[in-house]
């Protein structure tokens, strides 16, 4: 509701968001009724498109069909899913991936193309990959470029490790691209201008959002610890914020 408030286009429910929201590490820990509870709760609350982490399907190739039409009636806009090794799953930016084979990789996506296609459901598909630490950067575009012939909508090259590596990635993969601007992660972060002249055509905040949350949390909490009142939203705004406005409109409505 916030992101749509401040006027962005759409909003990406990640895993490492909705996994920090059960105080767990983006591990693989939870899993497709987790993802899809929060992006249904999302999507019923927003008037934007909704992207979301589909992780890596859940399972095998059938596992990940149920995914790719689990999201799409609930009305998530885009799947995101991603060729690393199921039991290793991890944050993008963080030590110990593994990636499946290529063939493995290849599989997956014709599976996501091939949910949509034999349901007729409505929903893009953004094709990972976590290849660039694991197999190197031309690899990583190999894998994107196959995407791309299978149907993938969208690509996404986890963590380039510099501006030249994001503007080759541009260069030789064609189709709509997305950029991870995580803060202290391994990729440089870059004005959406830049990217957008680069080629990329979505840029993802993963945690900006999150840390400043916590960031005013702790804040807050430290000063009940010492005593003193945090300065908060007045609670007018934060009735406004929260539905109460809208409520109580529909409650004179139907009032008797």
């Amino acid at each position: 509701v916030l992101a749509q408030r401040a006027g962005f286009d759409c909003v990406f429910v990640n895993g490492f968001g909705v996994a920090a929201s059960y105080a767990l590490p983006d591990a693989q820990i939870i899993g497709y009724r987790e993802m899809l509870d929060a992006a249904t709760k999302v999507v019923n609350v927003v008037d934007i498109p909704v992207f979301c982490d589909g992780d890596t399907g859940y399972g095998n190739a059938v596992n990940l069909k149920r995914t790719v039409q689990g999201y799409a009636k609930a009305g998530v806009a885009c799947i995101m899913l991603e060729d690393q090794v199921s039991v290793k799953k991890r944050c993008g930016h963080t030590r110990g991936k593994e990636v499946v084979g290529f063939e493995e990789s290849i599989m997956r996506i014709k599976a996501a193309v091939d949910a949509r296609e034999e349901s007729g459901c409505d929903i893009l598909i953004m094709a990972r990959t976590d290849a660039r630490e694991t197999h190197g950067f031309q690899h990583a575009v190999d894998r994107c470029q196959a995407f791309v012939e299978l149907g993938a909508d969208i690509t996404f090259l986890e963590a380039p490790l510099s501006v030249e590596e994001m503007e080759a990635y541009c260069r030789h993969v064609p189709g709509s691209k997305m950029a991870n601007m995580l803060e202290n992660g391994k990729t440089p972060i870059l004005p959406g201008d830049e990217l957008e002249k680069m080629g990329f055509k979505i840029a993802a905040y993963p945690f900006a959002v999150l840390n400043a949350s916590i960031v005013g949390m702790q804040k807050a909490l430290q000063q009940l610890k010492e005593g003193k009142s945090p300065s908060n939203l007045s609670f007018q705004e934060l009735q406004e914020i929260v539905g109460f406005d809208r409520y109580f409109e529909e409650e004179d409505r139907y009032s008797v």
